[in-house]
């Protein structure tokens, strides 16, 4: 199995564990924070170690990393630990969920977190460090751009544009063929 740490200890950081545990090709081994955050040394029962030491003990050559921080200040929170995670040389695992159906034809990116009752339709590009929540609908030619969270039971329309992040909200409908520019926040039930 691939070798994974995860950086987050918060919802994100717990359920990302679970399912890339009990769904996925990955061994998480370890989870990191930042030092000024470290008040335990285990979380799940694996070492918490502190991300400004994770290189030593965790070399990019041998660990895959997932950045499992939610949609604080517009996903810029989860954008900055993603570029630092890659400034240190790591690559990033994604997970998708087996239950997802995936009917795109154009590869997921990297750090992306694509939960159970999915729908990928046909020619959706979906950049990186994205994360879909349980069962929306993303239709077909439409483009995820990076750092975005699409929150449960979101219908994306056809040919929908959303660039870098954006935050959707439960139940929130997409018309098609629109662009819904950067850092816009739509709310839940929005239509």
């Amino acid at each position: 199995m691939k070798k994974l740490i995860i950086f987050g200890i918060g919802e994100i950081g717990k359920l990302s564990y679970y399912y890339f545990t009990n769904d996925s090709e990955y061994e998480v081994v370890a989870f990191t924070i930042d030092k000024s955050y470290i008040s335990q040394n285990k979380f799940c029962n694996l070492p918490l170690i502190e991300f400004e030491n994770i290189k030593n003990l965790y070399p990019p050559d041998s660990f895959k990393i997932f950045i499992a921080i939610g949609y604080n200040k517009m996903n810029k929170i989860r954008e900055e630990k993603y570029f630092l995670a890659k400034q240190l040389g790591y690559s990033f695992a994604s997970y998708i969920s087996s239950s997802a159906i995936i009917l795109t034809n154009y590869p997921v990116g990297n750090n992306c977190l694509i939960l159970e009752n999915n729908t990928i339709q046909p020619y959706v590009k979906i950049k990186n460090n994205i994360i879909l929540w349980s069962g929306n609908h993303i239709g077909h030619g439409s483009k995820i751009d990076d750092n975005c969270y699409i929150s449960s039971q979101v219908v994306v329309s056809g040919n929908v544009h959303i660039k870098s992040n954006v935050f959707i909200g439960v139940n929130a409908s997409i018309r098609d063929s629109i662009t819904i520019e950067r850092e816009s926040l739509i709310g839940a039930g929005a239509v």
